[in-house]
């Protein structure tokens, strides 16, 4: 007897463990670890991946596997290793960090049905076996909200009805139809002769198939010959033709063409920066190059030429950029480089679109996936190089559970591999740059732009001082004569504005009222094109006020500054400007973003206003003036890397100015023109800026120098969250060494988020070998509370958001 481990898709404490179940005698040496199969657990029946196969188990009473979901393992070895380690290391569940490797057309559905258990029909009351009307099962849903619904608990209790857990996959293919001759060649001749002149359309179709004997998918044979499906079947009645289904892929860049790049040459920066990164893929050693370019400094370059090197040994690659940086020009470049053999995975691709991207990827029909963090886990089992391009991103690390940071998936995998990461940033975190100067990294600097193109000039415009002058407008006087000067010069300008929505927050001038979340303790945005209030973290919305709800003035205002409202204002003071705006409102349409982009390309618009989105992956040739509004938002942050995450956005988006043959300027607006990040964003001095920084993480105890974990503890009940969060944070300090420091717990930046209070714990560490086992006992502790109220209790490791 064959028995495999199982790990059931039941997020608890006491389930995160392999359960032994017996392989029937029809499966005897097809189930392999990796596999999904259905498994009886309870009272219902659930999806579980098979960790292992064995031939005895220690289980007393055991239950056999009830479906097999897949033909061949859906993880592979490695990914299963990978699979394992996440939970070590983010403190998951073991099924929440296989579910994460799969997309989300994989990923179980459940639904509850009733039927009548075997031999008990004649038990069933008529009037409750009436509503099964010749069905063997009833939707759980159809029957939950009749008003039979309590004599049919009566009878499940009795066990006449039982409720049946059904897994359901959302796995859908696309097919089509195709067309092919069922007879011979010399059939098909003579039948045509036989046709009369009134069978033109046959004839027609007959012919087609006569010279090019093969299958063809009938909506181009109807392309072809313009003719109707009709005409069609009366031939396959005939016994002529065969209409058959067949899968095919949705690709979502069908109806794209590219053409097709040939490698650039190199600079001998750009050849001092690969050699390395070759004779890494050439000995098949595992190393870390962390690539420093200035932006324009042709990084892409270095990479496609290194990918090419690698699928030429016949091995795979990854590439991952920032999810508001794969824009189709990005998409584009691997594309034109590498054709078919490229797999692209985004949040922008429906669900059926992501699987079959997936799919190529797992059947080995395409060598190179360009994606957002989840591609890290592309089913490659032979893979040569990974290249994380922005590595300085925070979308590179996951928000919930398990909370991984892809740069540490593609070490990890890459070791597995025995293949190079290379990293690539004009601004790389510090994190990283300080492993590069101890040597955990190999540093390869790219100070020079391709072709020696100068960096943009860049100014900074105090906006203090244009208030004094009274310009009370959003542009300050310098920067509007810098866009009035491209529009006569017909060049193309980029306004960034670290925002969405028309305004920040609406104020009454009389009383001081600010309009606040009823749910959670911010203030609500205004967002002009519906009218309404906004909440951005809980989705509250509310009409916009006449008069102020606490003193009844009319004096209510809008104040701060959003998208559409810098527009708004741009029509007013450059009215022959056309402008396309980019932000989370004008881009929630698929494709929407690339439209916008394909219309500024096309010089349909002068100038791009937009936020985070605008300011990574764009080469447009006539972008010569790059404009900053409210360059400090970022800075008013209760982040330690407010500063940092400044120095990077401003160096980012400056950069977007004058890549190609004219030269660029760049305008940053702020409060605050002495703060360092801005000033030497202004001078796009990263090492400057490293020194001054390190000196601040030193101070204030933080990474690079220590390690970080953030406790959230969060409930409806405030004194419940203050008494679970002192009790961890006593718990942690009599577990953990003097050198570590425990912080808090307080009150967390923004205390309440939909109706729940939270409040936060953080620990500073370098070497606690008790930690991660103390943070389990922890999560053991509140296991039965977590599942049986409303407390939940939230375990960052190195977080990148601290609010």
């Amino acid at each position: 007897m064959s028995f495999a481990r199982v790990i059931v898709d039941v997020p608890t404490m006491q389930t995160d463990r392999g359960f032994d179940y017996l392989i029937p005698l029809q499966w005897k040496g097809l189930v392999k670890p990796g596999m999904r199969v259905v498994v009886p657990f309870g009272p219902r029946k659930v999806q579980g991946f098979v960790v292992s196969i064995h031939e005895e188990t220690e289980a007393k009473k055991i239950k056999s596997i009830d479906q097999l979901l897949d033909p061949a393992p859906i993880l592979n070895d490695e990914l299963l290793k990978v699979g394992e380690w996440l939970t070590e290391t983010t403190l998951c569940y073991k099924i929440t960090a296989f579910q994460a490797m799969l997309p989300a057309a994989l990923k179980a559905k459940y639904k509850k049905e009733i039927i009548v258990s075997e031999g008990k029909d004649k038990e069933v009351p008529s009037e409750i076996l009436r509503i099964f009307e010749q069905r063997r099962a009833l939707p759980w849903e159809d029957v939950s909200g009749s008003s039979l619904f309590s004599k049919i608990q009566k009878e499940i209790v009795k066990g006449t009805l039982e409720v049946l857990y059904v897994v359901n996959q959302k796995t859908k293919k696309r097919t089509v139809k195709q067309i092919k001759p069922s007879v011979s060649k010399e059939d098909i001749k003579s039948y045509i002769e036989t046709l009369t002149n009134r069978a033109k359309k046959q004839k027609q179709i007959l012919s087609f198939f006569y010279e090019r004997y093969e299958p063809v998918l009938l909506k181009d044979l109807l392309a072809k010959i313009e003719g109707t499906p009709s005409t069609v079947q009366a031939l396959v009645k005939k016994g002529l033709l065969t209409e058959e289904e067949i899968e095919v892929y949705r690709d979502p860049y069908e109806n794209r063409s590219f053409q097709k790049t040939q490698a650039l040459p190199l600079t001998a920066e750009q050849e001092k920066a690969i050699t390395p990164i070759l004779s890494s893929i050439e000995k098949n050693e595992h190393q870390v190059f962390l690539m420093y370019g200035v932006t324009g400094s042709g990084k892409t370059e270095v990479y496609l030429q290194s990918i090419e090197q690698v699928l030429k040994n016949g091995k795979e690659a990854i590439v991952l950029v920032p999810e508001i940086s794969l824009t189709p020009q990005m998409v584009h470049r691997f594309k034109s480089r590498f054709g078919s053999k490229v797999a692209v995975l985004h949040s922008g691709l429906s669900t059926g679109e992501k699987y079959d991207e997936w799919r190529k990827i797992y059947r080995k029909e395409v060598q190179l996936v360009v994606g957002a963090r989840s591609a890290i886990f592309a089913p490659f089992q032979n893979i040569g190089i990974i290249i994380i391009d922005e590595e300085h991103e925070s979308s590179y690390k996951q928000e919930e559970n398990p909370r991984y940071h892809a740069k540490d998936v593609a070490i990890f995998r890459a070791k597995e591999h025995g293949c190079p990461v290379v990293l690539g940033s004009a601004t790389p975190t510090l994190e990283s740059f300080a492993r590069a100067q101890k040597g955990v990294y190999t540093l390869l600097p790219l100070r020079e732009r391709v072709n020696n193109r100068p960096l943009p000039s860049v100014e900074i415009c105090d906006m203090r001082e244009e208030l004094r002058n009274g310009n009370r407008s959003m542009f300050s006087t310098h920067l509007l004569e810098k866009l009035t000067e491209r529009l006569e010069k017909g060049e193309q300008s980029v306004l960034f504005l670290n925002k969405r929505g028309y305004s920040s927050f609406v104020m009454c001038r009389d009383c001081g009222y600010v309009m606040q979340c009823p749910h959670c303790d911010i203030s609500l945005t205004y967002h002009r094109s519906e009218q309404k209030m906004k909440c951005h973290y809980c989705g509250y919305e509310t009409n916009m006020p006449r008069h102020c709800p606490e003193c009844d003035s009319d004096y209510i205002r809008f104040f701060g500054t959003g998208t559409q409202r810098v527009e708004e204002e741009l029509t007013k003071v450059l009215p022959e400007a056309r402008v396309i705006r980019m932000d989370v409102d004008t881009t929630n349409r698929k494709g929407a973003h690339e439209a916008l982009l394909k219309k500024f390309g096309n010089k349909e618009a002068d100038i791009l206003l937009g936020t985070q989105m605008i300011a990574k992956g764009l080469d447009f040739p006539d972008v010569t003036l790059v404009g900053v509004l409210a360059a400090d938002t970022s800075l008013r942050i209760p982040d330690f890397r407010a500063s940092e995450k400044t120095f990077q956005l401003l160096t980012q988006v400056s950069g977007r100015a004058g890549r190609h043959e004219k030269p660029g300027e760049v305008v940053i607006q702020t409060y605050a023109p002495e703060h360092y990040s801005i000033q030497l964003a202004m001078e796009q001095d990263f090492d400057k800026f490293y020194q001054k920084e390190m000196i601040m993480r030193k101070l204030h105890a933080y990474p690079p120098f220590y390690y970080l974990v953030l406790i959230t503890v969060s409930d409806e009940e405030i004194l419940k969250v203050v008494d679970v969060s002192e009790k961890i944070a006593s718990f942690m300090k009599s577990k953990l060494s003097n050198e570590a420091q425990i912080l808090g717990p307080v009150a967390s930046p923004i205390p309440r988020i939909n109706d729940r209070y939270r409040y936060h714990c953080m620990i500073k560490y370098k070497r606690e070998s008790a930690l991660f086992d103390s943070l389990r006992t922890v999560l053991h502790h509140y296991q039965k509370e977590i599942s049986q109220t409303s407390l939940t209790i939230s375990i960052d490791v190195n977080p990148m958001m601290l609010m």
